[in-house]
């Protein structure tokens, strides 16, 4: 997937016209692409559209508008961007009692040994242990929210390209132990992304300089 560059990204005049449907336009995009695996533990799986939304996201909450500053901001995000036959995620642990918040992310430390993509069933089935940002790691902490990627060789993206393949996503940390099959709308949004086959959600017309 190509990471992206300064010519993808909006400048903010041009942004205020073009947010509200934008914005709306990526939160449906979202929904075919975010998985609950238990009752605390979300995943978001990112690609090219949804990390040029929170680039333009930051530069209009911002007020970023100098061009090296918008490429930090690219850069930064581009670190999240999957490779070719990668799949990429941010982790979400969605603690809703304030005063349960840290007792709850203590009990998941080391959850990042512990987070695989599975497909194919039985003998055929492969699993994919989840790489995890390792700027964010610490021996005694997690964060609420954490990066992380499948990495998938020939075979497992074959398998997962096939929709009658189950798949699925397993925690195995000892005080969280869930799977979530990853249903079809989710599988095929996935799909399209392994294959580059995703629509731009704000086209290059909306946006393009004059010629």
């Amino acid at each position: 997937m190509k990471p992206l560059v300064l010519e993808d990204i909006v400048d903010r005049e041009k942004y205020v016209g073009l947010r509200p449907s934008y914005r709306a336009a990526v939160i449906d995009y979202k929904r075919s692409r975010r998985l609950a695996v238990g009752e605390d533990i979300t995943l978001l799986f990112e690609d090219r559209e949804t990390l040029r939304f929170q680039v333009q996201e930051m530069i209009w909450v911002e007020g970023i508008a100098l061009p090296d500053k918008i490429q930090n901001e690219i850069d930064t995000y581009n670190e999240l961007m999957p490779a070719d036959r990668e799949l990429s995620a941010t982790l979400f642990i969605e603690i809703t009692e304030a005063a349960e918040i840290r007792p709850a992310l203590d009990r998941l430390i080391g959850v990042d040994e512990h987070v695989s993509l599975i497909v194919g069933e039985e003998a055929e089935a492969i699993e994919i242990t989840a790489r995890f940002d390792p700027k964010q790691m610490q021996e005694d902490r997690i964060s609420a929210v954490q990066y992380l990627k499948f990495a998938l060789d020939e075979d497992a993206q074959r398998l997962f390209c096939d929709p009658k393949r189950p798949a699925r996503v397993r925690i195995s940390h000892p005080n969280y132990q869930r799977e979530a099959a990853i249903p079809p709308a989710i599988r095929d949004s996935l799909i399209r992304s392994l294959r580059s086959e995703v629509e731009p959600l704000l086209p290059w017309h909306a946006y393009a300089p004059p010629s």
